[in-house]
């Protein structure tokens, strides 16, 4: 089991675990079987449902936390947080050819921008993070990628990406972090407090 991962900027924020996940096998248990060993509960006893929008949410006594997974590849992300809304996107690395052609259709002028400006050994990378930090949003406000990945703006500052475009819509403030949890792999989780 991996260390759970907890931001030092501040109490209560999600925590995370990566598990090997097999391909057109569910996550939920895998799921479930985490979220009871971390909140000290049977794993039948966590009451998983989704909403009208197919977002997975915490029922009952636990309805204060949220939770949020993706997988890719051969592997599973599952993020947890604690009164706060939460999203997480797992992408595994690979080419993407079109990915300036696919940011200046989906993503915000800016964001299509500066991976225009980049030499084409890095957009790749580039456009891997901006898509899991803005898809880990996406999730955790809860109406996924149909509510537009053009919506809002991130940039890359200091290295790490943050919020520069906010739409009113979303809400915030945001806190997004990034990282590659395992070779050949990118990953971003997003949260806001309630």
């Amino acid at each position: 089991m991996e260390p759970a991962f907890t931001p030092t900027d501040a109490a209560r924020l999600p925590r995370w675990t990566w598990r090997d996940h097999a391909r057109g096998t569910p996550a939920e248990p895998l799921v479930r079987d985490w979220l009871g060993a971390v909140l000290e509960l049977p794993a039948a006893a966590i009451e998983l449902h989704r909403d009208v929008l197919g977002r997975p949410r915490l029922a009952g006594a636990l309805q204060g936390f949220d939770v949020s997974w993706s997988h890719s590849g051969d592997g599973l992300l599952i993020a947890l947080g604690d009164s706060v809304d939460v999203g997480v996107d797992l992408e595994r690395a690979r080419p993407r050819p079109r990915a300036l052609e696919l940011a200046q259709r989906f993503f915000h002028a800016t964001e299509h921008d500066w991976l225009r400006g980049l030499p084409e050994p890095d957009r790749n990378e580039a456009f891997l993070r901006l898509w899991c930090a803005k898809e880990a949003v996406l999730k955790a406000h809860g109406r996924g990628i149909a509510y537009g990945l053009d919506k809002f703006g991130l940039a890359d500052l200091d290295g790490s990406l943050a919020m520069t475009h906010p739409h009113a819509g979303l809400g915030g403030p945001w806190s997004v972090h990034e990282w590659a949890p395992r070779p050949g792999y990118r990953a971003a989780l997003a949260w806001r407090g309630r």
